[in-house]
């Protein structure tokens, strides 16, 4: 059975459970802000940033099983827009919820002599370790499922010009002269013959010239 490792009641996102005992129906609500863990989002996407508060209102309830967490967190979240590349900011608020178990109680709420035989199911679940658990994992989950993958500095941002980079939004009438490329190369062969037939029209003036002075 895997427990949380090494829970310090000094971090910020460890919370004690004793005042709930094991007392079904008992409740506890709490609200916190908490300076931003690092890596707190959509790595090289879009995340809160390392120490940027974070506003959290829980309710904790003591069930049979073990403690039930209900809560919300609320903070900015930054990145760059996946359109035009500019910088954003974006309010951020994930709902969560989740159940952390007695380490000597099954899921019906009884006690256990000896750890569960599912171990795949044990390294799911999250526990109660001394009467402390940590909300750091089920935070970050929650964060990832509530930014966007792709996120945009507002919906209808046009992105960048393909040819020159251009931000389109800043300037709507750009636009470059479409070229068709079937018709580059005869325009490069008209440009040579022409410059042919200039060279060809100067030999013929000269050899006019020479005539008259004889």
């Amino acid at each position: 059975m895997v427990l949380n490792a090494r829970l310090d009641h000094r971090d910020p996102l460890v919370f004690d459970t004793h005042e709930l005992g094991r007392r079904p129906g008992a409740l506890q609500r709490l609200t916190r802000t908490v300076d931003a863990p690092r890596d707190f989002g959509i790595q090289g996407v879009i995340g809160v940033p390392e120490g940027a508060p974070v506003e959290l209102d829980l309710r904790l309830e003591s069930v049979m099983e073990g403690v039930l967490v209900t809560g919300t967190a609320r903070a900015k979240a930054e990145g760059e827009c996946v359109r035009c590349l500019e910088p954003l900011e974006q309010q951020l608020e994930a709902d969560f919820q989740e159940l952390f178990s007695y380490p000597d109680a099954d899921d019906r709420g009884r006690p256990v002599a000896e750890p569960g035989d599912d171990a795949e199911d044990d390294e799911d679940r999250l526990f109660v370790e001394d009467g402390l658990i940590g909300l750091e994992p089920v935070l970050r989950d929650a964060v990832v499922l509530a930014l966007p993958m792709q996120p945009v500095c507002q919906d209808d941002c046009q992105g960048l010009c393909s040819e020159c980079g251009v931000r389109l939004s800043d300037d709507p009438d750009h636009h470059h002269d479409a070229v068709d490329i079937r018709w580059a190369a005869l325009q490069g062969l008209a440009g040579s013959l022409g410059d042919g037939e200039k060279d060809e029209m100067s030999g013929a003036e000269a050899g006019v010239d020479e005539k008259q002075e004889k």
